[in-house]
């Protein structure tokens, strides 16, 4: 799990993905509260920081709820347990779904009419709520878009959804939200009353990052299928091969193979490792402080997969290899390893 990858993916595109009507009905709320309880004459900053108030209502409402439903959403991944190749294919989903908004965004032929709306009874709930004159009005109206979910919000509760952990589900949807704050208070508010010829820039750029985004979500689930297009091994084809294997990691003894790498935060190491066949091998995982997507990892040949302690040594069986190469990674593919086994 790459949160920053998520936080940037919500500061760059949630907010915009998003404006469109939650935004909308946001700064209706503002010039609502605004109409009825017109503020006595104040200094510029006090005027701002009143404006904002309601602002940060609504994030702080956006993020329980959204918080919550990606703990739910982790959960059933992890009550059913999702195999590999589930896992696998709801990676390669979120990334087409990113591809798609991208595309849909840049107003590609053929995308630039998707849309993703709820239905219309969800949104006449929301303006209810969006119509309450009180000081919880923009938290509330900020728990209901949970009904509202946008093109990018959609592929990450895929991406909550395959973390199969509650804790990581929580995190991914909270991280998004946060993400979407910033530029969110910019589009949903202040660009109201700013000049608009900008507008169409921001969203070109966007939809560039945002379909870079979807490639290395849609890459990380190529890696995890084995796929000859996942970009490391269209890397191998094109270049001499993978780097040279580190023999020294691989230590046979009483007929026995031990393979022993460490998981650091941002990589396995070494990453690629040369065994002997015919031996009954085990897999050697040590971690020392390790966060991330990285301790989740999968062996999609094998069908393994392994929660690993921040902290500790985690032993796999491997079984007897077989000639050939044995490729592991992290559960969203984003960082990989290599066993190149020989006779």
């Amino acid at each position: 799990m790459n949160l920053v990858a998520v936080l940037a993916t919500g500061l760059f595109a949630g907010g915009v993905s998003c404006a469109a009507v939650q935004g909308g009905l946001l700064t209706g709320m503002i010039a609502r509260q605004r109409t009825t309880t017109p503020a006595p004459p104040r200094r510029i900053w006090a005027r701002v920081g009143e404006d904002l108030t309601p602002v940060a209502g609504f994030l702080i409402g956006k993020l329980v709820s959204h918080t919550l439903l990606g703990a739910a959403l982790g959960g059933l991944g992890s009550a059913v347990q999702l195999s590999v190749a589930a896992r696998t294919w709801l990676q390669i989903g979120a990334g087409l779904l990113i591809i798609v908004f991208a595309l849909a965004q840049l107003g590609v032929p053929g995308f630039r009419k998707i849309v993703i709306e709820p239905p219309a009874s969800w949104m006449r709930v929301v303006r209810k709520g969006a119509r309450l004159q009180t000081a919880v009005a923009p938290a509330l109206l900020g728990v209901l878009t949970i009904l509202l979910p946008c093109g990018v919000t959609l592929s990450v509760e895929a991406l909550a959804l395959a973390s199969g952990s509650p804790w990581q589900g929580a995190a991914i949807m909270a991280v998004f939200v946060l993400g979407t704050g910033p530029l969110f208070v910019v589009l949903g508010y202040v660009v109201r009353v700013a000049a608009g010829a900008w507008r169409g820039r921001l969203a070109v750029a966007t939809g560039v990052l945002v379909l870079g985004m979807g490639l290395y979500t849609l890459n990380g689930g190529l890696e995890l299928a084995g796929s000859p297009l996942a970009a490391g091994r269209l890397a191998d084809t094109f270049t001499t091969g993978p780097a040279p294997a580190d023999a020294s990691a691989a230590i046979v003894a009483d007929g026995v193979q031990t393979v022993t790498i460490t998981a650091r935060t941002n990589a396995y190491a070494p990453d690629h490792v040369a065994v002997k066949a015919g031996l009954p091998t085990t897999l050697v995982v040590e971690t020392d402080g390790t966060q991330g997507c990285i301790r989740s990892l999968v062996i999609p040949r094998l069908g393994i997969q392994e929660i690993l302690p921040v902290t500790g040594e985690t032993r796999i069986d491997l079984g007897v290899l077989e000639p050939g190469r044995l490729d592991y990674a992290c559960g969203m593919g984003m960082y990989t390893g290599l066993l190149t086994i020989d006779r």
